[in-house]
C-alpha cells in the first residue's frame, strides 16, 4: 500500500449548496453555467460556504485546509457593503453539550478582495481566502466561510461557486 501526499487537490462546491440567510433566490442556468440569483433588494444576507473535504481523527493525517476560493458576480449596481469574509471552525460536541463555532485568526484574503469596496463592486469575482498556517481538519470538526454582504435596492448577486484548496495526507 502507496503513501499519499498530494499537495494540488480541489473540491468544487456548486451554486446550490452555499446557504444563503434571507432573500429570494432562484438556481439558474444560462449557457450551461449554473448560479444561485438573487432577487435584487435593499438588504442583506449571508452566504454559508461549507467546506466538504474529509477529516481525519489521526494527527496530520486527511486534509489540510489551504483556501477557499468564492465566485461570485455583482451586477446592475454595486453593493451598499460587503463585510470581509469570515472563515470559522465548528466543533462538534461530545453527548450532553453544544457544538460551537469560532472564527479563525490568520486568515488573509487575496489583493483584489482585500477591502469592503473592492468586494462590493459591480463586477465578476472570484475571492480567494488563504489560511496563513495551513490546518488538517480532525473527525470532529467542520470548517465554513461567511460572507455578510449587504445590498442596494437594484443590485443582483449571483453565486457560482466555490473552491476548496487542500493538502491530502493518507
Amino acid at each position: 500500500m502507496g503513501y499519499v501526499h498530494d499537495t494540488a487537490m480541489s473540491q468544487f462546491v456548486p451554486p446550490n449548496q452555499i446557504g444563503v440567510s434571507a432573500g429570494t433566490w432562484t438556481l439558474t442556468v444560462a449557457s450551461n453555467v449554473w448560479s444561485n440569483d438573487r432577487t435584487a433588494a435593499d438588504a442583506s444576507f449571508t452566504a454559508y460556504i461549507p467546506i466538504p473535504i474529509p477529516s481525519n481523527s489521526v494527527a496530520l493525517k486527511g486534509c489540510k485546509l489551504v483556501s477557499i476560493e468564492f465566485m461570485y458576480l455583482i451586477g446592475t449596481a454595486a453593493a451598499d457593503a460587503f463585510a470581509t469574509f469570515a472563515l470559522y471552525k465548528d466543533t462538534f460536541a461530545v453527548s450532553g453539550t453544544l457544538n460551537s463555532s469560532a472564527v479563525v485568526s490568520g486568515v488573509t484574503v487575496d489583493a483584489a478582495h482585500d477591502t469592503s469596496a473592492e468586494r462590493y463592486a459591480a463586477n465578476e469575482h472570484r475571492a480567494v481566502i488563504t489560511l496563513d498556517t495551513p490546518v488538517f481538519i480532525d473527525n470532529d470538526e467542520h470548517y465554513h466561510v461567511e460572507a455578510v454582504v449587504d445590498c442596494a435596492g437594484t443590485t443582483v448577486f449571483k453565486i457560482f461557486g466555490a473552491i476548496v484548496n487542500y493538502t491530502l495526507r493518507v
